[in-house]
């Protein structure tokens, strides 16, 4: 309990600096509707915020003044050309439809040649890969009604930020997934603190991630942290934005010590840059 309160007086230590940087932040994240990004929908206005969906998804929907946006995640895998189709439902039952048309964005690719033992997990990997894969879709599900105390980031740990999101990387010539997310270069222990005011949803010790948070920040905007070297917080606990959660480190396949930050908006990892100050 005292190291717990020892770590709430640092968040507080924090604020000041954590103030300033909000102040520079935009209010939303910048809109970016291409794979991998964000999309702004004007809902209208209402005296009750509208239901949202893309498919059977639910979608975040915040007040402008006065009026209601929708922010939607769009999945990297998501086609240029393609069109989202968002359905919002008002408290007197009427549905207004949208669509938005997907743009293009280039993302890296990397090829490197590499041992076939370093590429072909083994079926022990596999298995607990493909358990840990299940659980993790479950997770990204997760939608509460209480809205984000705030949309714009605080940066969870100081360091250079890798351009890394979406990067695709073949392993002789074989395909991976794209990166899902941004890489902050910094010492093994440096303080990661919470990128917004959220609760602790999952915690765990993962194959490819090593120990792992996800925070809750409400109606499906979530963030995660990985490779952490340790954890400083509790499933089901409160945090704030800029509360110390853990310590950079190089757990799970990593290559050194760095953090990996996720940001995830209706089920799909969207760009963490969009988040954070410039």
């Amino acid at each position: 309990m005292r190291r717990r309160q020892l770590l709430r007086l640092l968040a507080c230590s924090l604020a000041a600096p954590a103030a300033v940087v909000r102040a520079g932040a935009p209010a939303f994240p910048r809109a970016l509707p291409v794979p991998g990004g964000v999309a702004r929908i004007r809902l209208g206005a209402a005296e009750d915020a509208p239901r949202a969906h893309l498919g059977a998804q639910r979608v975040l929907v915040v007040r402008d003044g006065g009026e209601w946006i929708a922010l939607v995640g769009i999945a990297l895998a998501t086609k240029p050309g393609s069109k989202l189709r968002v359905e919002a439902q008002r408290a007197d039952g009427k549905v207004a439809r949208f669509a938005v048309a997907v743009g293009r964005k280039a993302y890296a690719t990397q090829h490197l040649k590499v041992a076939p033992a370093q590429v072909e997990l083994s079926p022990e990997d596999l298995a607990r890969y493909e358990r840990e894969r299940a659980h993790m879709a479950e997770v990204l599900k997760t939608f509460t009604e209480t809205p984000p105390a705030a949309l714009a980031m605080l940066q969870p740990a100081p360091g250079t930020r890798s351009s890394s999101f979406g990067l695709r990387r073949y392993f002789n010539g074989q395909p991976r997934n794209p990166h899902s997310g941004m890489d902050i270069a910094a010492p093994e222990g440096t303080p990661v603190i919470a990128a917004g005011a959220g609760r602790v949803l999952d915690i765990g010790d993962y194959f490819f991630s090593g120990n792992q948070i996800v925070l809750d920040h409400g109606e499906g905007l979530l963030t995660l942290y990985a490779h952490l070297s340790g954890i400083d917080a509790r499933v089901g606990e409160d945090v704030a934005a800029g509360e110390p959660i853990g310590k950079v480190g190089a757990t799970g396949r990593a290559t050194g010590p760095h953090l990996h930050f996720s940001v995830y908006l209706n089920t799909v990892a969207v760009d963490p840059a969009l988040f954070l100050p410039a």
